[in-house]
This record gives C-alpha cells, structure tokens and sequence, in this order.
C-alpha cells in the first residue's frame, strides 16, 4: 500500500498525520484560554455601533484588538493569530478519518453520550466553519504585523478587513456573530477531549490515539 493509500484508507497510520495531530493538540492546549476570550469579544464587536449606547464600546474594542496593553497586547495577538492559523492548517490536515467514514465526521450525534458528543462537534463545526476561522487568523495577523502584508494591494487589504469583521451586511454581521463564537466550542471541546484522555490514562503512543478517533467514527450509526 502506497503512502496516499494509506492516508486515504488509514490515515491513523501515517506518522506524518500523527506529527500533525501533536502539534494541534499541543497549539490548541496552549492556546485554548486566549482563543475562548478573543472569540467572545469579537463576536460582541460585530455590533459595535448597536452596543455603543450602553457601555464604552471603545474599551472593548481595545480589549479585543490590543489586550488593554498597546503594542505588546497588539504583539500577543499577532502570537495568537499565527497559533489559530496553525490549528487551522494542522485540523485541516488531521480531520480526515478516511474514506470510509469522512461524512460521518460531518454530523453530530446528539443521541450519543457527553464525551462523543463533544468529540462529534469538535470535528464537524472545525470543517464547517474552516473558512471562517483562517480568515480570521490570517487577518489577526495583518492587523498585527501589517509590514508583512505589504505586497498585497490595497483593495485585498480591504477585503481582508471586511472579511474579519463582517462588513458585509446585516446578513452577514449576524453570521459573524454566531460564527465568532466557533473558535470557543473548539476551544472547550478540545480541551475537554485532551483532559478526558489524560483522566483515563489513554495510551500515549499517538498512533493508537489516532485509531481510537477512527473507531468513535465507525460507531457513528449506531
């Protein structure tokens, strides 16, 4: 069986999937606590305008784009970006259970219990909403590190601004709100699943974390 065979077929077996695996476990561990708060903050930033008439919406724009710290808050961010862009990149990657199984990866089982429940989330809302949760990484890390993105001309600068915050309508500010707070359920799931294997001392080898995910998919239907 050729190395595509595998990932296609087994993609548990395949070291390079099990390299990734680690990385957004140990990304998404890390970052879990920043990626809850800034998701929360963004998602009330989107009605920034209707808010303004109750509280200092300032402060809490400020809050959400410089950590109420200026250029190391702005600093901390641009961190943060990279890390959700790389959570997107490596789940990307690692999502795919094999061919078998892929559209059962793309539903919840409600009827299931609290643990495969929360399995079942973190897979289908990190694919349904992988658009938006790259863009906002890739914007978090324009607002941050701007220099980087000067080759880009000034109508892709636009767009990208518009695309992280929802300036597209009321549709889509509505969208934005609701998808803002993604990032937060991949955040507690996600944690929930690392912590959950530790309290039951499941087996650290990576390659039989890989194909314990495999087997919940494989019990999907029933």
């Amino acid at each position: 069986m050729s190395a595509w065979q595998r990932w296609l077929e087994h993609p548990e077996k395949s070291w390079v999937r099990n390299a990734f695996y680690q990385i957004h476990l140990w990304v998404g561990v890390g970052a879990s606590a920043y990626i809850l708060f800034i998701s929360v903050s963004g998602s009330m930033i989107v009605y920034r305008n209707e808010l303004s008439g109750r509280f200092s919406i300032e402060w809490l724009v400020n809050l959400h784009e410089n950590l109420l710290a200026g250029s190391a808050g702005r600093l901390v961010n641009g961190v943060g970006a990279i890390c959700l862009t790389l959570l997107c990149l490596t789940g990307a990657f690692i999502w795919w259970p094999g061919i078998k199984y892929w559209r059962r990866s793309l539903t919840v089982n409600w009827r299931a219990h609290f643990a495969r429940i929360t399995w079942d989330l973190h897979s289908a809302l990190g694919f349904w909403f992988l658009f938006f949760i790259f863009v906002w990484g890739i914007s978090g890390i324009y607002f941050s590190f701007p220099q980087v993105f000067t080759a880009l001309p000034d109508q892709g600068l636009s767009w990208l601004t518009q695309l992280h915050f929802g300036r597209l309508g009321w549709f889509a500010e509505a969208l934005w709100t609701l998808s803002g707070l993604v990032p937060a359920v991949l955040s507690f799931t996600g944690v929930f699943i690392c912590c959950r294997r530790v309290m039951y001392k499941k087996p650290s080898n990576p390659n039989r974390e890989q194909a314990s995910s495999v087997s919940l998919l494989k019990t999907k239907q029933i």
